[in-house]
């Protein structure tokens, strides 16, 4: 059976996007692979974070995760900093990576621009990023298309390492979702949905309320056309908003565009805001039960030990490899 890894960063709750174009296709993927899902909070640091409100959002996210459908009897759920060999592989990955190779880094450049003084984990952690995949012998990594350049460099380390000291890594593919994979802002169709951008109008959250939902749907951007079709290079937002309709509820688009044929956006987004309400609610319930409870906390220290076992075996093979300890 193949390994899967994944990895999301405990920043705040996530949205709509992140559940249509990654959670949802994880929880069928668990049926037919082996899923290390992990929650990257070694990651999140890179940016100043709030103590408090770090550990609210990890205990959050796991809940989230376990509410959308993943069954830790099937996957191994954890928290990235309760197995200390991240960290440990992150820097030997730091030692055979290339400070030109990193500098390269689209994200790095984008997050780095303009401002005085920038963390330097912003520039080394796509090593932690290839520690974090290569610690399981992972075969596929579901990612989103602004990931895929680290994902190329992890791949490059991997045969990097290989190569000059000994063939321990599994060279990983990259797993594109080919629909959903990008679900845009509500209020900009050329940017993706995101839990970072500072207009909570743009995104809807995986916890908002039915009243939030469908204030956010009814004001989201449309086009003067009137028509509801899918079409994404003359009409991106209708186009997103159609997106989210299939995969919230599994109908077609070309069906969707015949049900709506000659009718408004009002009516069209009024069904949307129903049709995404009832998606969330199960999950929101599920959430509820979980975040403040003994058995989120039992669920997390079996998946911190069962990752402690793998990741610790391979971080003592690649620590050989180089030479180190006695």
């Amino acid at each position: 059976m193949k390994t899967v890894f994944s990895g999301i960063q405990p920043s705040g709750t996530l949205t709509l996007g992140n559940y249509l174009g990654a959670m949802k296709h994880f929880v069928d993927m668990q049926e037919d692979y082996n899923c290390y899902f992990c929650i990257v909070d070694q990651h999140a640091i890179t940016v100043p974070q709030d103590r408090l409100q770090l550990r609210k959002n990890i205990k959050s996210l796991a809940a989230l995760y376990l509410a959308v459908g993943i069954d830790h009897h099937k996957s191994t759920l954890f928290i990235q900093s309760e197995v200390p060999a991240h960290a440990q592989l992150g820097w030997i990955m730091q030692c055979v990576s290339y400070i030109g190779e990193l500098e390269r880094m689209t994200q790095f450049k984008d997050k780095s621009e303009g401002k005085e003084a920038v963390s330097s984990a912003l520039l080394t952690y796509p090593p932690l990023m290839a520690a974090d995949i290569l610690l399981y012998q992972t075969d596929i990594v579901p990612v989103g298309e602004d990931q895929k350049q680290h994902l190329e460099l992890t791949r490059d380390l991997a045969e990097r390492f290989n190569k000059k000291h000994n063939d321990i890594f599994t060279i990983p593919e990259v797993k594109i979702p080919k629909v959903g994979a990008r679900i845009m802002s509500l209020n900009d169709p050329y940017k993706k949905m995101s839990k970072s951008n500072p207009n909570p109008k743009s995104y809807i959250s995986m916890l908002d309320d039915e009243a939030t939902i469908t204030k956010k749907i009814k004001s989201a951007v449309t086009d003067t056309e009137g028509t509801i079709r899918f079409d994404r290079e003359t009409k991106p937002a209708v186009s997103n908003l159609l997106t989210i309709y299939s995969l919230c509820t599994g109908i077609e688009i070309s069906e969707l565009e015949a049900t709506y044929h000659g009718k408004g956006y009002g009516e069209f987004k009024s069904d949307l805001a129903a049709a995404v309400v009832q998606a969330l609610k199960p999950i929101q319930d599920r959430y509820y039960e979980l975040v403040h409870s003994d058995e989120l906390d039992d669920i997390l220290d079996h998946g911190a030990e069962k990752a402690n076992k793998v990741a610790t075996k391979m971080v003592k093979k690649a620590e050989r490899a180089m030479g180190l300890g006695r």
